[in-house]
């Protein structure tokens, strides 16, 4: 069970999370919550999960490995952010954790009471939507907030008309 959400009753903001990978969908995600949190008033928060399991190497390799590994997740936040103000004008939260990006999507949205929706884009892939879309698909996930699924076919600007 989630704690109670932080509303705009409570003095609270709306803010959309979307998770940030290395899958050319997340992008239509960034775009689509960046682009309705702009509409809305509220905020965006970009969430990147370096996957734990990774790193199973000698403590030095291991070290090298994990670092790399949180340079190459702040370098793709900070481009995606750097995206989303120059095309829609929103400063964007950016969160870096390590461990199984189910349980990290979970733990961040207890965390921050203001996070009311999870946006996802599906793959246009002939492998299937997505990890996290299958998961939210099958309810293996069941995220405690409501989400919202992009599909892969919109256009930025489809996605601004819907915002």
């Amino acid at each position: 069970m989630v704690s109670r959400r932080l509303g705009r009753r409570e003095g609270g903001k709306r803010k959309f999370l979307a998770i940030i990978d290395d899958t050319p969908e997340c992008g239509r995600a960034a775009t689509y919550a960046a682009m309705r949190a702009a509409a809305s008033g509220g905020g965006v928060v970009f969430l990147y999960v370096i996957a734990e399991g990774d790193f199973q190497h000698w403590l030095g390799v291991e070290k090298i490995m994990r670092a790399e590994a949180a340079e190459e997740a702040d370098n793709r936040l900070a481009r995606v952010a750097d995206e989303m103000r120059e095309k829609v004008g929103v400063e964007p939260e950016l969160v870096v954790r390590e461990g199984k990006v189910q349980e990290e999507i979970h733990k961040l949205i207890e965390t921050d009471r203001e996070i009311a929706i999870l946006v996802l884009a599906a793959s246009d892939s002939s492998e299937g939507p997505g990890p996290l879309v299958a998961a939210v698909a099958g309810r293996s996930a069941a995220f405690p907030v409501p989400v919202t699924i992009v599909p892969a076919t919109l256009t930025d600007e489809e996605i601004e008309s819907l915002s």
